[in-house]
């Protein structure tokens, strides 16, 4: 652990808080276990941050995904004087050719990148205090490289837009639940869409039996994870894209955060499927806090069942499972895709921060920012986004088929 003071050269070297902020000192810790007091204490509070970045989520993560890439924790917390912590930035550092990268822990795993910040502290730090934290990283880091943060949540600004950044290649989606699902569904869709939905719903039916279930027991998880792997695998090839899924570091980080309990009781992640009858046709995992659920990661059996939309009756029964037990907002993450539009209309704005700390870091950070502009360009172009998507899909068509 690194303890650093944000001193006043008129106080003779004794702590003195940034003029006009609460910020007295600021450490840097390397370990979870050191950091776990702090950041539970801001979880516990009126905290501002997305579930991603709870401790319990980010730990398994680090075990199963971050170390073994040679992630080290890099978790920056500032406290005022009294020894409160106000804002906790869970970042990890990583050697690239030399340099020294600090981002956001949790990596492709973590739709939204966030600070988690106590809510008056949040309100009350601008831009300067955000500044005169930025020296601290001299020397410990190269580039500062923090992407997909959410330019609000929870109807609060993020306070890391204050610094420079500029507009990410893609955007999250969400919306509003309310108590009453049947009264969402009509405002989301006609009567010939719920119809036809309807439709779907029976046809499926006349396969066998259907079954819309969280998985909670272990053997059931792994039963649902197995389907999911396999079934994502699937899609990836057809596609042309890489399987984020296919590590087995990956695999049981999702495993371990789908199957052990937290101090609150509950897993990070949480798990559902479609099944007919002993057949699964659909999954999706997610994470869930502050009245929110957040989709991870979903799937659907390929060709079979493919005109019933089962992955569309899958989002509508774990729709209305999160308007039953009081959640208050629905998010499907990040990227634009046909079916997140059904429920999930509301468009969030993300941006990222690329910030030199060294000679080096500024040519590595305008790179980072040329290919995050370069992105977004051919994303926002949709002549451009649809060559891409048809290039990958020929690339899987003639690449060798598995085991060849």
């Amino acid at each position: 652990m690194n303890v650093v003071a944000l001193r006043s050269p008129a106080a003779g070297g004794q702590l003195s808080p940034v003029p006009g902020c609460d910020i007295a000192r600021v450490e840097i810790f390397h370990d979870f276990a050191a950091a776990e007091p702090c950041w539970r204490e801001l979880e516990g509070g009126k905290t501002l941050a997305t579930p991603y970045q709870r401790y319990d989520f980010l730990r398994l993560w680090q075990r199963h995904i971050g170390q073994p890439a040679g992630v080290q924790p890099f978790i920056v917390v500032a406290f005022n004087a009294a020894g409160t912590p106000l804002f906790l930035w869970p970042f990890g550092r990583r050697q690239w050719y030399g340099l020294k990268i600090v981002e956001f822990l949790g990596g492709k795993h973590a739709n939204f990148n966030m600070g988690l910040w106590r809510r008056d502290a949040a309100a009350g730090i601008g831009a300067a205090e955000l500044r005169a934290v930025l020296p601290l990283f001299a020397g410990r880091a190269d580039v500062l490289k923090l992407v997909n943060q959410p330019l609000t949540w929870s109807g609060t600004t993020n306070p890391l837009a204050a610094l420079e950044h500029q507009p990410s290649a893609n955007f999250g989606f969400s919306g509003a639940l309310s108590a009453d699902f049947e009264a969402l569904l009509r405002a989301h869709t006609n009567s010939a869409t719920r119809k036809k939905m309807r439709k779907k719903e029976h046809a499926l039916a006349r396969h066998g039996a259907v079954r819309f279930e969280r998985a909670t027991a272990p053997c059931e998880i792994r039963r649902v994870l197995d389907a999911f792997f396999k079934q994502k695998s699937a899609r990836m090839r057809m596609l042309g894209l890489p399987d984020a899924f296919a590590s087995p570091d990956v695999r049981r980080f999702i495993e371990a955060a789908a199957t052990e309990q937290t101090p609150a009781g509950e897993p990070a992640i949480e798990l559902y499927a479609l099944a007919v009858d002993d057949i699964i046709v659909a999954t999706m995992g997610g994470i869930v806090g502050n009245g929110r659920f957040c989709g991870m990661f979903n799937s659907i059996l390929p060709n079979r069942f493919a005109a019933e939309s089962t992955g569309e009756q899958l989002l509508v029964n774990l729709v209305r499972r999160s308007c039953e037990r009081g959640l208050t907002t629905f998010d499907l993450g990040i990227g634009e895709s046909r079916y997140k539009t059904l429920f999930c209309s509301d468009v969030e704005p993300l941006f990222d921060t690329f910030l030199p700390c060294s000679a080096a870091g500024r040519l590595i950070a305008v790179a980072y920012k040329l290919a995050a502009a370069g992105k977004r360009v051919i994303k926002q172009r949709p002549a451009l986004w649809s060559l891409v998507t048809s290039l990958r899909r020929l690339r899987a068509r003639l690449a060798p088929g598995p085991g060849l």
